[in-house]
């Protein structure tokens, strides 16, 4: 008996099948369709709404689109596109609404004609969002009239708000009868010619995990881009999660947390908010023909963030409260109060942020926008159309689908420059959707400008100084890319994507497109032979010519820098006192100037881990010299070779020989100058040493005052003219004697070794600064403005801060 029941327990037949009917599949495997159920899902589904609108927007029947995060966890996008079609779709028997909202791969992106280049083309955007929503409204304004319907996690029906101008998931909900179509609900009247489509809803904290957070400074960043990309289309983003004063300095106050994840804000107000709840209560007696009771939903989703953020916040909003005395209610007295102070009414509401997002140069703009550093060339703009053949999937009139060859168009509109680093920017697009893992339409851009840069630097070898006849001079994708910064973006009717996310274009046929038209508009540009592009094609090969020499150059480092023995430091340059091999992670390189400080340090230092490279006064300023001049230069060059980690994009800081690279240098205006040049040479091409904290500059004392008396023998050094006022003022107060004749140091060769030992060489009583860089963009800025061509700026610059210079800021 035992043996039978087990083996019905184990029977596998139809019965064992499970059937996940309408959007129960998306639930049940909501990785499938939004890649995952933490922040990258919680953003996806915004991505997913945002783009039905930018459809619109393509299709030139929208131009402005908004999008409000509300203070209740709910987020809304409105546009005024045609809107959502509101009658009924013949095969469904369901209105417009109810099969885009309800239907997987349903929509008007399959017939294609309402739309020839779409973002979201699965058809499953609005369905899936709808899904992994706990509530969920969607407003259409069409035929003079406002239409709604409302969904709980994917099922229609209607909610009963107990305040109407407050939904919430938490409502109760009336869900319609199974297999009955849901009546869409008129709930006002607009002006014929207005159409649109509002859609708000609450992501489910039922399907999205702990982690999930919205990301504020994510979404600016996506309709950015957007607005870059559909020139002309206005988008705003209106953030109701401020609280709000009433007084523009205690606003100010609160809104100094610009960085953290906002959880998406508050409800509609004025006017607007009217006209969408007015006349709710008796709309909802409209059209509720199959519609039956339902138990509450389940509690929605808090605003998105952690409990312990809202209360974090509530606890700031009454300790703003309790420091100012002007901070009322709400009441009428709290009103009157505030007037006769003479003073707006404080109110404890909420404030809106709005920020606006309208270009008109499309990804010209763009790539303007990205570019962080001095140009090499001008913003370069490829653009134009090709065709190809694809066989796709019809709807025919039978309903089936039949196979059928189409001819596609491809809009290409490309925008590129080269800037004076060697970090890569390429952002790639299918219609206004970004395809971070590039795909086709990138391949075919980087084939063709790799072609055309090798073909001109081939023509003009000798100018260029290339050897044709070494292998190794050959001109590689990477040296191209080094400083590049591209937009390459493509327009076309179902475009085939690796997976739902849209990561990768795989629509082969537009690659060799994509490259044709690069081919022949760029391949003008780069060798000149298009007016005004002369000189820019003749900076851009030098700089990637220069960038392929450091690729050799630093290939030829790693080979013979790499101290694995003894003899491996005969290949250093010859002037370089190098340490005992063995000390790596203790290992320091001074960069001294001059000979005779050279001579000192060579006494004074601990030859265990301390090695010494000096330098001939100053050295090439590299901000303003070619990549080439910088690798001929023997200074620039010994050092690269000696630190032994390469340079610019090869740069690798786990190779490098040294844990601490010291600049020492006098104590005066020129060592600082040489200082700033040093620096500059690490911030453009061995910029991890700074960003990992490993470059320092020594700090050798300018005075010593000798001590007499029963302190015979004793030293003080100072660091400054004002601390050494400061030191004497002290011994005199003290009447501890001192030698008058205080000595004072006009380079580091006047000290003896032990001298130079105690103050800048031996770690147990040296000092030193080590540089950082906090602000990387602003390093970026500085860099070109202190040490560029550019002279006018510079002295600008020089003038605007005068009067705010602190001497005590320089270490000299």
């Amino acid at each position: 008996m035992a043996g039978s029941r087990a083996k019905k327990e184990e029977a596998y037949d139809a019965g064992s099948l499970t059937v996940l009917e309408g959007l129960d599949a998306v639930r049940k495997r909501p990785g499938m369709y939004i890649g995952t159920t933490d922040s990258q899902g919680l953003m996806h589904c915004l991505w997913e709404i945002i783009d039905n609108s930018v459809d619109e927007a393509l299709a030139g029947a929208c131009d402005e689109i908004t999008v409000i995060l509300h203070d209740d966890g709910s987020i809304e996008v409105d546009d005024n596109g045609r809107g959502i079609p509101v009658d009924v779709e013949p095969k469904t028997g369901l209105s417009g609404v109810e099969v885009v909202m309800t239907k997987l791969h349903a929509g008007a992106k399959f017939g294609n004609a309402s739309y020839t280049a779409v973002g979201g083309l699965h058809g499953v955007g609005s369905s899936v969002v709808n899904a992994l929503s706990s509530r969920l409204d969607v407003e259409v304004d069409r035929d003079g009239k406002t239409h709604r319907m409302q969904f709980h996690q994917g099922h229609p029906g209607v909610y009963e708000d107990a305040d109407p101008t407050r939904p919430s998931p938490d409502a109760t909900f009336r869900r319609t009868r199974k297999n009955r179509p849901t009546v869409l609900q008129v709930v006002g009247s607009v002006p014929k010619r207005r159409t649109g489509t509002r859609v708000r809803y609450w992501a489910d904290p039922e399907i999205f995990n702990d982690t999930a957070r919205f990301d504020y400074n994510q979404l600016i960043d996506r309709v950015r881009q957007t607005s870059f990309l559909v020139p002309g289309l206005k988008i705003t983003v209106i953030d109701e999660n401020i609280p709000e004063t009433g007084d523009p300095a205690h606003d100010e106050f609160m809104e100094v947390d610009g960085d953290r994840a906002h959880t998406p804000a508050g409800p509609l107000d004025g006017q607007e908010a009217g006209s969408r709840s007015g006349n709710e209560a008796a709309d909802r007696s409209e059209g509720q023909d199959g519609v039956e009771e339902e138990a509450p939903a389940e509690d929605g989703a808090p605003a998105w963030g952690t409990q312990e953020e809202a209360t974090q916040e509530e606890a700031t909003q009454e300790e703003f409260q309790e420091e100012s005395p002007d901070w009322t209610g709400d009441g009428a007295d709290g009103d009157q109060a505030a007037q006769a102070l003479g003073i707006s009414p404080i109110r404890q509401e909420r404030h809106r942020r709005v920020e606006e997002f309208l270009h008109t140069g499309g990804v010209v703009d763009f790539v303007d926008f990205l570019s962080k550093g001095e140009p090499v060339s001008s913003i370069w703009h490829i653009s134009g159309e090709g065709s190809y053949e694809e066989e796709t999937q019809r709807v025919g009139a039978d309903g089936e689908l039949h196979a059928e060859k189409v001819r596609r168009t491809c809009g290409v509109d490309i925008a590129l420059r080269w800037i004076n680093d060697y970090d890569t920017t390429v952002r790639s697009f299918v219609n206004v959707v970004e395809t971070p893992g590039g795909g086709m339409h990138v391949d075919g851009f980087l084939n063709a400008i790799t072609r055309q840069v090798r073909k001109n630097v081939e023509a003009n070898a000798r100018r260029l100084k290339v050897n044709l006849k070494d292998s190794r001079s050959k001109v590689e994708r990477d040296d191209v890319m080094a400083g590049l910064v591209a937009v390459v973006t493509v327009r076309i009717a179902e475009p085939q994507f690796q997976g739902q996310t849209k990561d990768v274009l795989g629509t082969a046929q537009v690659k060799p497109i994509v490259t044709r038209m690069t081919d022949g508009q760029f391949g003008e540009m780069i060798s000149g032979s298009k007016r005004g592009f002369k000189e820019q094609s003749e900076r851009v090969l030098e700089k990637i010519v220069g960038e392929m020499h450091a690729r050799i150059q630093a290939r030829k480092t790693k080979e013979v820098t790499r101290r694995k023995n003894a003899l491996e430091s005969a290949s250093m340059p010859a002037k370089l006192s190098d340490s005992m091999p063995g000390n790596d992670d203790i290992a320091e390189l001074f960069i001294v100037e001059g000979d005779s400080a050279l001579g000192t340090a060579k006494a004074a230092r601990n030859s265990m881990f301390q090695a010494l490279l000096p330098i001939r006064g100053k050295i090439l300023n590299v901000q303003k010299a070619s990549l080439t001049q910088m690798l001929t230069n023997k200074e620039c060059a010994s050092i690269i070779q000696v630190v032994g980690a390469g340079s610019g994009s090869s740069f690798d800081i786990t190779q490098a020989r040294y844990n601490k690279v010291i600049m020492m240098t006098d104590a005066d205006v020129d060592g600082a100058h040489i200082r700033i040049l040093l620096l500059t040479l690490f911030y453009r091409y061995m910029r991890p040493l700074i960003e990992y904290g490993h470059v320092y500059a020594a700090v050798p004392p300018l005075h010593r005052i000798a001590l007499a008396g029963k302190h015979k023998g004793e030293f003080i050094y100072t660091y400054s003219d004002d601390e050494l006022e400061g030191r004497l003022a002290d011994l005199r107060e003290r009447h501890i004697d001192y030698n008058p004749d205080v000595q004072r140091y006009k380079g580091l060769g006047e000290m003896d070794a032990d001298q130079l030992a105690d103050t800048t060489m031996d770690p147990r009583t040296r000092m030193l600064r080590r540089i950082r860089m906090e602000d990387a963009e602003q390093a970026a800025g500085i860099f070109p403005l202190l040490m560029g061509d550019d002279v006018p700026p510079r002295k600008q610059f020089i003038v605007d801060n005068a009067e705010d210079f602190d001497r005590s800021k320089i270490d000299t």
